[in-house]
């Protein structure tokens, strides 16, 4: 397993070491406001998006029928094969980094806003991985309905920001699991298209499926 820590890894990987903690110390101790302080504690918590989750079932179902529930479990397949590269293979296996809020240099300095700091690797960040991820396939396979669909690419990038605002990941981790994310949402979305075609209003209303 490799141990991802500035000090023990000379050259270029150092440097970029280095220049990850001071944008993490710039986001979470002078990029701040008590505003942002709420607001991202708040968008952390997973109950908050469950109407969210709750529309995109309903809006899937009545527009396209079985395409709708096909895509729902292609969804539900892209959390979960995210989350078991991000947290079980790459976390479990391959890379540990001690998160910040872990982390003793950090002890007097940082400000850390989450009601607990996992003993998990920070590398990479799985809330991260798995948002962009369905963030990506949902995009790419809803994006010919309305380009509204677009917004949940910054919806993913806010919930992955708010984990380096509150203290619990490096700006590294989640924009590897960022990375991550999106090249699995966009594999997902591929094979959901080839084997479902382009979904369009106009063309899938449950009355022609």
């Amino acid at each position: 397993m490799i141990l991802l820590d500035a000090g023990a890894h000379p050259g270029l990987l150092h440097k970029i070491l280095q220049g990850d903690y001071w944008l993490f110390s710039r986001i979470n101790q002078d990029w701040t406001c008590s505003f942002l302080d709420t607001v991202f504690i708040f968008m952390r918590e997973a109950e908050l998006w469950v109407p969210f989750y709750l529309f995109l079932l309903i809006f899937i179902t009545l527009n396209f029928g079985k395409k709708g529930w096909l895509w729902s479990l292609y969804l539900i397949m892209t959390a979960i094969v995210s989350d078991l590269i991000s947290s079980h293979l790459i976390k479990d296996h391959l890379v540990f980094r001690l998160r910040p809020c872990n982390n003793a240099l950090w002890a007097d300095s940082m400000r850390f806003l989450a009601n607990y700091c996992p003993e998990s690797s920070s590398f990479t960040s799985s809330h991260a991985c798995n948002h962009f991820a369905m963030a990506v396939f949902i995009f790419n396979t809803l994006r010919h309905t309305t380009p509204w669909w677009a917004l949940v690419l910054a919806w993913a990038f806010l919930i992955s920001y708010a984990q380096v605002y509150v203290g619990v990941h490096y700006p590294l981790d989640v924009f590897c699991g960022g990375v991550l994310g999106s090249l699995i949402g966009w594999t997902v979305s591929r094979v959901f298209r080839l084997q479902a075609g382009t979904l369009h209003l106009s063309t899938n209303h449950p009355a022609h499926a």
